[in-house]
């Protein structure tokens, strides 16, 4: 009775052997299936690669190659660059050359007027109030002298303060020094010549006498 139920048992065994080989065999084609798609599938991309170099290279080769009439049109396009800039420093120089002339000369003509306006003002000192009311000769220089005077407040002429300021160098000019209580150290205690700026720029520096 034992030997008979072996004898059933093995077709059993048999029957899951060929399953697993069945399914061993299945897994196996999937498998080679699957190869062989990669393998259909790699020439292709290869080929695209290749494409991709080709057209890589053909546009390497295009920017190397430039049109003659481009690199003539770069070569203008430089030269009109530099030209303009250098024409915009030309003209910048020539409005500080020229603006620098014009302060020459105005400069130049204040200074030669300036002893002029000197002699007004030693004439009118000598003059008593009661002369230039009564005197039209008197009265005559003393609106001409103001007249003068409107005309360089205009222009920007403007007379150094002195008298009582502090010594500057940049603005006086010591020609005599003194002991005098009335007035501090190094400050100015008379004013022999009166000076001159024109737009804050010295004409014509103050002669005075400086207190010790």
């Amino acid at each position: 009775m034992a030997e008979v139920k072996k004898e059933k048992k093995q077709p059993e065994e048999t029957a899951e052997e060929l399953k697993e080989t069945v399914k061993d065999t299945g897994e196996e084609s999937q498998a080679v299936e699957n190869t062989e798609a990669k393998s259909e599938e790699k020439p292709s991309d290869n080929k695209d690669g290749k494409k991709k170099k080709k057209k890589d290279k053909d546009n390497k080769e295009k920017e190397v190659k430039k049109d003659p009439r481009d690199e003539e049109i770069e070569d203008l396009k430089d030269r009109l660059t530099r030209n303009l800039a250098e024409f915009d420093n030309f003209r910048k120089r020539s409005e500080k050359e020229k603006s620098q002339m014009f302060g020459l000369g105005e400069k130049s003509i204040i200074e030669a007027i300036l002893p002029v306006v000197d002699n007004f003002e030693r004439g009118l000192a000598t003059v008593s109030a009661e002369t230039l009311e009564n005197d039209p000769f008197a009265s005559g220089m003393e609106k001409t002298y103001r007249q003068l005077m409107k005309v360089f407040e205009d222009v920007g002429v403007k007379e150094i303060e002195a008298l009582g300021k502090e010594f500057n160098p940049d603005l006086h000019n010591a020609v005599m020094h003194e002991d005098n209580d009335e007035f501090g150290e190094n400050t100015v205690s008379e004013v022999f010549q009166k000076g001159y700026t024109l737009n804050d720029v010295v004409v014509r520096h103050s002669m005075v006498k400086v207190a010790n």
